[in-house]
C-alpha cells in the first residue's frame, strides 16, 4: 500500500481513432512524450511506442491508465486500467490550466466541447465524424495536399465559401463545385475550416455560449494554425483567451498518468504480457456473407462476359480524317474521348482532379493537338459534368450538355434497347429508367454520397492503399465482413470492429463493395425486385469498373447486365457522340491558342440586385470571361428580353412591401420565418389594429443564419428552423422589446385532408427560441399558443395571452382586430391564386413550360432556397408555387393519411401537375425534415401513376447550384427527349 501511495512515475497511454499517444512522469513532470498514427494498428502502434521507452519504464514500477476511444477495447482485452478521455482531459485541465471556461478538443474522429464554469457539462459528436481530423484528413486528401501544405494555403485566403461540415462526403460535393466554378485552393482551404468552427459551434455547443479563457487541445488544432485563426476569429477571441498549450497533442495522456495515481504500480513486463495476451485472445464474431466469386475460374468466366461489350479503338497515329471530342469534367475525375467518324475510340485521358480540373483539361488540349497535327481535324467538342459551363467558356467547345443526356447516349450505343441505367460515379449516384427510347425517369442521390467512388476511395487511403488495388483485393475474399449500408462516417465504427474481430483486409474491400450496392439500390433505387429495373440495364461509371461492385450488383439484382469495357468513360464518350451528332466544324481552340491561354479567377459580389450574389469571376487570356455564383443572367451581361413570371419572386416582394404603421401601444416584432411567410397579412393587420407598429425581420441572407448560429441547438433540425435564431436577433438589434410568434398546433382547415396540423416544428418553434436565446432574458417573447381555425377562437385564445401584456386590450377590440386580420389573409390568398393563374395564362400564350416548385411557405425565403426559382426561370420555366395551383385540382385519395395541411397541398399540386401536359413539379424540401419522407414517396407516386417525371431537390444549409442546374437540366432533356419520341 506504501509503494503504491509514494510511487512518483505514471505512465498515461492514449489510443484515439487514429492516433496513439503516450506520456510518462516522473516527479508530475514530463519525461517522455510520443504522438503517432497508428493506421488502424492500435495495439501494434502502442507496443511499439512503449518499447522505445523500454529502459526508463523497467528502473522501477509504474502507475499506468489507458484513455481514449480505441483504447476502451485494449483495456478490457488486456484487464490495465481505464479511464475515459473526457474525465482525463478534466484531470489535465485542473491540474495544469484551472482557469479554464471552456475547452473545444479534436481528435481524428472525436469531437469535444466541454464546459468547466457555469456547471460543467460535456458535448461529444456521436458516430458522426463531420469536422474532425478525418474530416480534414479528408479534404487535404480532396485538394491534393498534404495537412501542412492545405494550412498554409489557408493562411493566404481572401475570402470564405459556404461548406458541408456534417460529413466529408457532403463536403466534397461543395468543393468540387467550388473547384469547377474556379474558386482557389487557397479560399477552399480557409472555407474548410469555416466548416470545422461551425459544425462544432452548432453541432457540439449546441447553443451554449463558448466565453471566457477557451482551450484548444487535440492534433489538429495544435498543427492546423489556419483552424485555430478560424475558432479565433469566429469566437471573437484572443491567444490568451484563445489559448494553445504546449501539450494541446497529449492532454488525454497526460491526464490519464495523472488519473493512475490511485493505482496499484505495475512493471513494464507485466503490462506489455497483458497487451499481448489481450491480443491474442480476438476472436471473429462479426457476421460474413455469401462470397463475391468462389473460385478464379469463376471469375475469369465473369470477365470474359464483360469484356465483350467494348467499342473499337484505334491508335490516334493511325488515323486521319475527322473525330469529335467530348470532355466529362466530374465530381472527382476528369475524361476525355475522342472518337472517329465511325465512333472509334482515338484517345482517351482518365485520372482525378486533384482540385485541378482546367489545369488537366489545358494540358490534355494540347497533348490532343499535338497528336491530331494537320492529319485529324477536330469537328465537334462537347462538354459535360460538373465543370461543363466552365470547360466550355474556357476553350470554347462548341456545346455543353446535361450529363444525364451524355450517359444515355453512352448506353444506348453498347445496348439499344436500354430501360434501366446505372452510373456510379465520384460522388454521384444516377439512374435512369427509359421507355420508348427517351428518359422517362431520373433518380440522384442527395446529399450523401455513401454508395459512390469516394466511398471506396476513402477506406482504401485510410488504409494504405490506392483504391484500385484495394478494390482487386475484395475479387479475393472468400469471407466477406457484412458492414451493412451505410453512410461513410458510420461504416467507420463497423470497419475497426471488423479489424479486432480479426476481419482480413480483402474481405473487408469485399463488405465495401457490396456495401456501395446496398446503398445504391436500397437508398437511391429504392428498388422491390429485379422486375423494377427492367431486362436491359447498362451499368457505367468508375465506380463500377471495381469488379467486386460489379459482381456485388449482379448477386444483388439477380440477373447479368451490361457493363462496357469504357464504363468510366461513358459521360465523356456520349458527349463526342452528342458532338458527331450536332457539330460539323468546331470552334475549339488552337494548339497555338492553348499555348497561350491563361486563366485567372478572382471573387467578387453582384451589385445588380438586393441578392448581392457572391460570384466567381474566371478570365482568360483572349478576353473572356466565365462568371459563377450567380442566381440569374445579369451578371453575365445577359439581357433577358422580359422576366418570366415567378411566383417565389411575387411572393418575396409582396413580403418586403409590408410595412407597419406607428401605434400607440408601441412596436410588435415579428421574425419573418417558418409560419410567418404565410401568416404575415394576417398578423400586420391584426397588430396594426390593436394598435402596435408592427417591425418584420428582413428577409434572410446568410448573414441572418450566421448571427444566430451560436445559439441553435441542435445540428439536426431542418434550415428553416436555425435560421430563425438569426431572424430574433435581428429584431433585438433594433431595440423591440416585445417579440411575437405564434405557437399554432392546426393550420386554418382547408379541408383538403384528413386532419389539418401544422408541422411539429414551424407549430411550436418558439419554445426552443424561448429555451435556447440567452438575449432574451430582459425583453418579452411572447410565444402563445392559440386557436386559428376561426375568428371566435383565435379572437378568444389571443385576448386570453395579450391581457397579460396589456390589460386594456378589450374583447371587442380584439375581435375587430382578428376580423380585419382575416379578411388580409384571405385577400392575400386570393392574390396568390391570381397570381398563379396569370403565370399559368402567360405560359399558356407564350408557349413555356409550367414548374410547381412544390414545398413549404417558408421555401420562399431567398436564404432557404438559394435562388433556385430564379435558376427555373434563366432555364425557360416559368414558376409557380404549390399554394396558387393547388385549388385548380380536386382532393385527392392518398395511399398515407393525409393530415398535414402543407402536405394536402402539395398532393392537390403534383395532381394538378400530373393533369396538364405543359406543367412539370419539383418537391423542395429540408434535408433532416422527417416528415417529407412520407411526402416525396406519395408524391412521387401521384406523377408517375400518371405518365409524369418526378424530381426532388434538397435545401441545406449550403448552396449548391451546380447539381441543381444538373437536376432541372436532366429534367428537361429527358422532356425534350419524350418530345421528341411522339414527334
Amino acid at each position: 500500500m506504501n509503494e503504491k501511495m509514494n510511487c512518483n512515475r505514471a505512465l498515461g497511454i492514449d489510443i484515439g481513432s487514429t492516433t496513439a499517444k503516450i506520456v510518462f512522469t516522473v516527479d508530475d513532470k514530463i519525461l517522455y512524450e510520443r504522438y503517432e498514427r497508428h493506421f488502424s494498428e492500435a495495439l501494434g502502434k502502442t507496443l511499439e511506442m512503449l518499447a522505445s521507452i523500454k529502459e526508463l519504464l523497467q528502473e522501477a514500477p509504474f502507475t499506468m491508465a489507458i484513455s481514449g476511444s480505441a483504447g476502451l477495447g485494449v483495456s478490457e482485452a488486456s484487464g490495465l486500467p481505464f479511464v475515459q478521455e473526457v474525465y482525463a482531459t478534466g484531470q489535465f485541465i485542473q491540474r495544469d490550466i484551472p482557469d479554464a471556461s471552456v475547452v473545444i478538443e479534436l481528435g481524428g474522429e472525436d469531437a469535444k466541447v466541454l464546459f468547466f464554469k457555469g456547471g460543467t457539462d460535456a458535448r461529444m459528436n456521436g458516430t458522426c465524424a463531420g469536422g474532425t481530423g478525418a474530416f480534414i484528413d479528408q479534404m487535404a486528401s480532396l485538394l491534393d495536399m498534404s495537412i501542412t501544405e492545405m494550412d498554409a494555403a489557408s493562411l493566404e485566403a481572401t475570402r470564405l465559401y459556404p461548406i458541408a461540415s456534417r460529413c466529408g462526403v457532403f463536403a466534397k460535393t461543395d468543393v468540387q463545385a467550388l473547384f469547377n466554378q474556379g474558386a482557389t485552393k487557397n479560399d477552399v482551404a480557409a472555407s474548410i475550416y469555416q466548416a470545422v468552427v461551425s459544425q462544432t459551434i452548432t453541432g457540439l455547443a449546441q447553443g451554449r455560449s463558448i466565453e471566457g479563457k477557451v482551450v484548444f487541445l487535440g492534433g489538429p488544432l495544435y498543427y492546423c494554425e489556419g483552424l485555430r485563426r478560424s475558432f479565433r476569429e469566429t469566437l471573437e477571441l484572443t491567444e490568451e483567451t484563445g489559448y494553445l498549450p504546449d501539450c494541446a497533442r497529449f492532454s488525454v495522456a497526460r491526464g490519464a498518468a495523472i488519473y493512475s495515481a490511485a493505482n496499484e504500480p505495475i512493471s513494464y513486463q507485466e503490462m506489455t504480457d497483458k497487451l499481448v495476451r489481450g491480443s491474442q485472445n480476438k476472436t471473429e464474431t462479426r457476421a460474413h456473407i455469401a462470397t463475391l466469386f468462389k473460385s478464379d475460374e469463376e471469375y475469369e468466366l465473369f470477365r470474359d462476359r464483360h469484356a465483350q461489350h467494348t467499342v473499337k479503338s484505334i491508335p490516334i497515329e493511325e488515323y486521319e480524317g475527322r473525330a469529335w471530342l467530348g470532355i466529362d469534367s466530374g465530381s472527382t475525375t476528369t475524361k476525355l474521348v475522342l472518337i472517329s467518324e465511325d465512333k472509334e475510340l482515338l484517345y482517351s485521358y482518365y485520372n482525378v482532379n486533384k482540385g485541378s480540373p482546367m489545369q488537366i483539361v489545358h494540358e490534355q488540349l494540347k497533348q490532343l493537338r499535338r497528336l491530331c497535327a494537320d492529319r485529324i481535324e477536330i469537328c465537334g467538342a462537347a462538354t459535360t459534368g460538373y465543370g461543363e459551363a466552365l470547360i466550355q467558356n474556357a476553350f470554347h467547345a462548341d456545346m455543353g450538355l446535361v450529363e444525364t443526356i451524355a450517359h444515355f447516349t453512352a448506353a444506348r450505343h453498347f445496348e439499344p434497347e436500354v430501360d434501366f441505367i446505372l452510373d456510379i460515379g465520384g460522388q454521384d449516384i444516377k439512374c435512369f429508367y427509359i421507355k420508348n427510347g427517351a428518359i422517362d425517369s431520373i433518380m440522384l442521390n442527395e446529399a450523401c454520397s455513401s454508395g459512390c467512388g469516394s466511398f471506396l476511395e476513402t477506406f482504401a487511403h485510410s488504409m494504405g492503399y490506392e483504391v484500385d488495388e484495394f478494390a482487386k483485393l475484395g475479387i479475393k475474399s472468400r469471407s466477406p465482413v457484412d458492414l451493412g449500408s451505410r453512410c461513410t462516417v458510420f461504416m467507420n465504427s463497423s470497419i475497426k470492429q471488423a479489424q479486432k474481430d480479426g476481419a482480413r483486409i480483402e474481405d473487408i474491400s469485399a463488405g465495401l463493395s457490396i456495401s456501395v450496392v446496398k446503398n445504391a439500390i436500397y437508398k437511391v433505387i429504392r428498388a422491390a425486385s429485379p422486375d423494377d429495373l427492367g431486362e436491359h440495364i447498362v451499368v457505367q461509371g468508375g465506380t463500377l469498373l471495381n469488379d467486386a461492385v460489379l459482381r456485388a450488383f449482379e448477386q444483388e439484382m439477380g440477373r447479368d447486365v451490361v457493363r462496357p469495357v469504357i464504363a468510366g468513360l461513358m459521360g465523356a464518350f456520349g458527349a463526342a457522340i452528342y458532338a458527331q451528332e450536332h457539330c460539323d466544324e468546331s470552334s475549339l481552340l488552337s494548339l497555338e491558342e492553348l499555348e497561350n491561354f491563361t486563366h485567372k479567377s478572382r471573387t467578387g459580389s453582384c451589385k445588380l440586385c438586393s441578392n448581392n450574389c457572391n460570384l466567381t469571376i474566371n478570365t482568360f487570356a483572349d478576353g473572356g470571361r466565365f462568371i459563377s455564383g450567380n442566381q440569374c443572367q445579369r451578371p453575365l451581361g445577359i439581357k433577358v428580353e422580359k422576366k418570366l413570371p415567378n411566383l417565389y419572386e411575387w411572393k418575396r416582394e409582396y413580403f418586403k412591401n409590408m410595412k407597419g404603421k406607428p401605434g400607440p401601444r408601441g412596436k410588435i416584432g415579428i421574425p419573418m420565418s417558418l409560419a410567418i411567410y404565410e401568416q404575415a397579412p394576417l398578423w400586420l393587420e391584426l397588430f396594426t389594429q390593436l394598435g402596435y407598429e408592427v417591425v418584420f425581420s428582413e428577409l434572410s441572407t446568410r448573414q441572418t443564419y450566421e448571427r444566430g448560429q451560436f445559439s441553435i441547438p441542435s445540428d439536426t433540425i431542418c434550415y428553416p428552423a436555425k435560421i430563425m435564431h438569426g431572424h430574433v436577433d435581428e429584431l433585438l438589434d433594433q431595440g423591440i422589446e416585445l417579440i411575437f410568434y405564434p405557437s399554432l398546433t392546426y393550420n386554418i382547415n382547408e379541408k383538403a385532408g384528413d386532419n389539418h396540423y401544422n408541422c411539429p416544428i414551424v407549430a411550436y418553434y418558439g419554445e426552443t427560441i424561448n429555451g435556447n436565446m440567452d438575449s432574451l432574458a430582459d425583453i418579452n417573447f411572447f410565444y402563445p399558443y392559440l386557436n386559428i381555425n376561426s375568428e371566435r377562437a383565435l379572437s378568444r385564445t389571443l385576448h386570453r395571452h395579450m391581457k397579460e401584456i396589456d390589460p386594456t386590450i378589450s374583447r371587442f377590440e380584439m375581435r375587430k382586430a382578428v376580423h380585419a386580420g382575416f379578411k388580409a389573409f384571405e385577400k392575400y390568398k386570393d392574390e396568390v391564386r391570381q397570381a398563379g393563374q396569370a403565370a399559368l395564362d402567360y405560359a399558356e400564350e407564350h408557349d413555356h413550360r409550367v414548374l410547381v416548385l412544390a414545398g413549404r411557405p417558408y421555401h420562399v425565403d431567398p436564404e432557404i432556397c438559394h435562388g433556385i426559382d430564379r435558376l427555373a426561370t434563366s432555364l425557360g420555366f416559368v414558376v409557380v408555387s404549390e399554394d396558387s395551383v393547388c385549388d385548380l385540382a380536386t382532393n385527392i385519395k392518398t395511399r398515407v393519411l393525409n393530415q398535414w395541411t402543407y402536405h394536402a397541398r402539395l398532393y392537390r399540386a403534383a395532381l394538378f401537375a400530373a393533369e396538364h401536359e405543359n406543367v412539370e413539379l419539383v418537391q423542395l424540401f429540408s434535408f433532416g425534415c422527417g416528415v417529407d419522407a412520407i411526402t416525396s414517396d406519395e408524391v412521387r407516386s401521384i406523377l408517375e401513376n400518371r405518365g409524369k417525371l418526378y424530381t426532388q431537390i434538397k435545401i441545406d444549409d449550403i448552396s449548391n447550384l451546380g447539381a441543381v442546374r444538373i437536376r432541372l437540366r436532366s429534367l428537361i432533356g429527358a422532356l425534350e427527349a419524350k418530345d421528341g419520341d411522339s414527334n
